[in-house]
């Protein structure tokens, strides 16, 4: 967890669930360059735990930091906000 148990979230898209209880979901978010100023999309992909394997791929989630559940595991699952169309 960061500073002073404060959890952070995330909103990102599920792009793999072959894992059991595990998915990752990639995280994207635009940030100016300093310099130059043009915009750039930043790409971060978490393991998320997913304890029913409910999420598919194209699922829009939020996902929220805990404890380490495994060695790459530091995300849980929150909720879906919208489900992938099929």
């Amino acid at each position: 967890m960061s500073e002073r148990g404060i959890q952070r979230n995330r909103m990102g898209t599920v792009v793999s669930n072959r894992m059991d209880k595990t998915a990752i979901v990639a995280v994207q978010r635009r940030v100016r360059h300093r310099k130059y100023g043009k915009y750039l999309t930043l790409r971060a992909r978490y393991k998320v735990h997913d304890e029913t394997n409910q999420c598919e791929i194209g699922d829009t989630v939020v996902i929220t930091e805990c404890r380490p559940l495994s060695r790459d595991k530091r995300w849980r699952l929150s909720k879906i906000v919208e489900r992938a169309a099929k």
